[in-house]
């Protein structure tokens, strides 16, 4: 068989694999084409639709005819000496065919559709080729292995490119195919592969272009909304194996998109929770995303999202997710300044405080939004706002009753006290003058129970600690008997005491130093008189807080570091 025989050769349709999820399918040919899905959108179309459609997505071809041509020739010349190998092993060959395959039936759509571009009729065959060949691609999916060779033959670039195709549908195939060939647990098994399939997407502009079509697909359809979904799945999964391309995605539009379909005015649905979900990763560890949220007005767009669970409960295990990833969204943008600084403005302190009074599900996290927005040197403003909105009195009742546990309460005790002991020395550590003062007078109400309150939790968390200390101590015992090279460092050693309680001992230490140094006196005289009484001793105070200066953590600049340090320093000697 000659080149142009092959040129001109169709191969017999291989059976599709079967899906579920899509009625009515059948590989009857393109008469059944008709009663499924695929001319649903061609040039029967309203005229407003197609024209929205061509203004998204302008149709774009990769290369003109005579170079797909050169190129599939290339690929039918290495295939001319290649060994004939079993029709049901998926090799190198059997790779090459089916890629060879894939080019020529999307070269033919792409001149069918030049040719006859008002008679979908005469198109309509070669785009169910197409879409079947996109389906059986597929099955590379089990092969990573020969990823490397997927790209050499320049297979991405082409199957990117159909993302733009005029038929929305072979663009949802083409989503569908990569989601399963960047699936996570199949890029672990080759990490060759999964460089060069990550490479080649990226230097196809993978991102923007599946923005591009996310921004057509029309979610009261189905079949465009599982696109929708698979799409946000190819995301989260090359973000999995290379995480520097939260930037490049957020970056191309992803984020701009997500902070769309979040405001959109639509029955909840699973892909606002994988929406979320994505938000969450893009913020996590990059701060030039949390930079672009603050950019793009989305600190506003989360409150106004979360200000609906002011009042109300999510009604399902999904959208109480959906109202979590939120909320911790917004405790990743306020790491950076300039977002507490939007924060306040929007007024998201009322928002958090509201919250904490309603004892609905978001009062957990309105806990931690309010602890990440008062932290730190940054936190200042927020912390002196919250006196002045009331906030003592939300926060104090909070302090001195652990709610009970619920289906309402998600959070744990340990994680309650932390939260609550955090926000108030946070507050004393930044408020100055009538708000410090205010803060002060609340340790001296009610014959100061919440200095009983202070004692209760620092002998509970200080036992917590000598418990944890001795399961340590026992631990490096063991593994110096067993002559094992696992001994932990300093740092490790360190990181486990702190998640048995150690940094909620300090938070609560502090406080005890702050309000007896600066209160009135009868709270120190309370605390001694507490401690006596319960066999404790200030030496044990001092230690802690001794141990705490010399480890601030990466809070606030070198600066601001060593003069917390001092201060506290400062209160170790008065005390």
């Amino acid at each position: 068989m000659d080149v142009e025989e092959l040129l001109t050769f169709k191969p017999v349709n291989t059976p599709k694999r079967p899906q579920d999820d899509e009625p009515g399918r059948s590989d009857d040919g393109p008469g059944e084409y008709e009663r499924y899905r695929k001319m649903r959108r061609l040039d029967e179309r309203p005229s407003s639709i197609r024209k929205r459609d061509e203004q998204v997505a302008p149709p774009k071809f990769r290369e003109e005819p005579d170079d797909n041509r050169q190129r599939i020739k290339q690929l039918v010349d290495s295939l001319e000496n290649a060994p004939e190998g079993e029709s049901d092993v998926l090799d190198e060959t059997a790779m090459k065919r089916m890629v060879l395959l894939f080019e020529k039936r999307a070269l033919k759509n792409q001149e069918m559709r030049i040719k006859f571009p008002d008679s979908p009729e005469k198109f309509m065959e070669s785009e169910v080729e197409l879409h079947t060949t996109l389906t059986e691609l597929r099955a590379l999916a089990t092969v990573p292995e020969l990823y490397p060779k997927l790209v050499e033959l320049g297979a991405v670039p082409s199957m990117l490119e159909l993302l733009a195709h005029e038929n929305t549908d072979i663009a949802i195939a083409v989503v569908n195919l990569l989601q399963e060939l960047t699936d996570v647990d199949t890029l672990n098994e080759s990490q060759d592969g999964s460089e060069a399939l990550v490479d080649a997407l990226m230097a196809g502009q993978a991102c923007a272009l599946l923005v591009q079509n996310l921004e057509r697909l029309d979610e009261s359809v189905p079949e465009e909304a599982e696109g929708v979904h698979n799409t946000l799945s190819i995301f989260e999964n090359i973000t999995e194996v290379r995480s520097e391309v939260c930037s490049d995605a957020a970056g191309q539009g992803l984020m701009t998109w997500i902070l769309k379909r979040l405001k959109a005015k639509m029955p909840f649905h699973a892909n606002k929770l994988y929406a979320s979900e994505i938000l969450s990763v893009l913020l996590q560890n990059t701060n030039a995303n949390r930079q672009l949220l603050g950019d793009l007005e989305g600190i506003d767009i989360l409150l106004q999202q979360l200000a609906y669970y002011k009042r109300h409960d999510p009604t399902s295990a999904e959208e109480l997710e959906m109202m979590e990833n939120l909320f911790n969204c917004l405790c990743s943008s306020l790491v950076l300044p300039s977002n507490r600084d939007k924060f306040l403005k929007g007024e998201g302190l009322q928002l958090m405080n509201l919250m904490l009074r309603e004892k609905k599900l978001s009062r957990n996290g309105s806990l931690k939004v309010l602890d990440h927005a008062m932290s730190g040197p940054d936190g200042k403003d927020n912390c002196n706002k919250f006196v002045d909105i009331l906030g003592l009195r939300t926060i104090f009742p909070l302090f001195m009753k652990t709610p009970p546990k619920s289906k309402k309460r998600t959070m744990s005790t340990e994680e309650h006290e932390e939260h609550t002991s955090s926000v108030i020395a946070n507050m004393l550590r930044n408020c100055r003058g009538n708000q410090r003062t205010r803060l002060l007078t609340k340790f001296a109400e009610n014959d100061h129970e919440k200095i009983d309150r202070l004692l209760e939790l620092h002998f509970k968390y200080l036992e917590k600690m000598e418990k944890a200390d001795v399961a340590i101590d026992e631990d490096l015992k063991r593994k110096r008997q067993e002559d094992s090279d696992e001994e932990e460092d300093e740092e490790s050693v360190f990181l486990k005491r702190l998640d048995a309680g150690l940094f909620t001992l300090q938070l609560i230490d502090y406080i005890i130093l702050e309000i007896c140094c600066s209160g009135q006196p009868s709270i120190k005289q309370r605390a001694l008189q507490m401690l006596n009484l319960r066999g404790g001793s200030t030496k044990t105070i001092k230690h802690i807080m001794r141990e705490y200066a010399g480890n601030l953590g990466d809070l606030g600049d070198k600066e601001w570091r060593t003069q917390m340090q001092q201060h506290i320093l400062n209160l170790v000697d008065k005390f």
